[in-house]
């Protein structure tokens, strides 16, 4: 199974390139992110690699980057989603974009992309809330349920646990973005508070 290529580029195009590895040319399916990245025909390049083999075929998919690989793995296991259609969700949506897509269930940017249908994006919303999880140290002294209650962010934390981190990561996860947010002028609202959790767990 081919995991990774490097050698020369000898065909470039947004949907597919040729890798010539000691002569002999690979042709490896790509997103149109991995297409910008690469450098010009004739250049050096290096790629991760999946190897998607069928009955009747075999076919390279190829990253510019270990999470983009990561993510692309991450979809072709929802049901229903195969290798071209996560190519296409990946051509649209960057991976730490669709982190936050999955975090805030945001099916209608999902049905931005073409071929991806409401129970298709509703399908890859569940699927991938419990696939994509973030571990984090445990926390000392992080914020209590309790206090966030208090604060008017559970729905924030709660909004964590729904999308399958642990109890004391989404806690601590909460602290962290509420020091953050503790030099503004203004009470930071739930939208705000979330991404900033989610930033601090990717």
């Amino acid at each position: 199974m081919i995991a990774h290529l490097e050698g020369r580029l000898r065909h470039k195009a947004p949907d597919h390139v040729i890798v010539d590895v000691h002569g002999v040319g690979y042709c490896v399916h790509v997103s149109l992110s991995t297409f910008y990245d690469l450098p010009e025909v004739g250049a050096s390049a290096s790629l991760y690699v999946h190897t998607h083999v069928r009955e009747d075929t075999l076919q390279l998919f190829g990253f510019g980057t270990s999470a983009e690989k990561d993510m692309f793995l991450h979809l072709i296991a929802v049901n229903g989603v195969g290798p071209k259609m996560a190519l296409s969700i990946l051509s649209g949506i960057q991976p730490d974009e669709l982190r936050q897509v999955v975090l805030f269930q945001d099916r209608q940017r999902l049905q931005k992309i073409p071929g991806i249908g409401k129970k298709t994006a509703e399908r890859i919303l569940l699927e991938l809330k419990d696939r994509l999880r973030v571990p984090v140290p445990e926390p000392s002294a992080a914020a209590s349920p309790q206090k966030l209650e208090e604060d008017g962010y559970a729905d924030a934390y709660s909004a964590l646990l729904n999308l399958g981190y642990r109890p004391a990561e989404a806690a601590k996860a909460m602290q962290k973005a509420l020091q953050a947010a503790a030099a503004a002028t203004e009470k930071p609202s739930l939208e705000q508070l979330l991404r900033e959790a989610l930033r601090i767990l990717a």
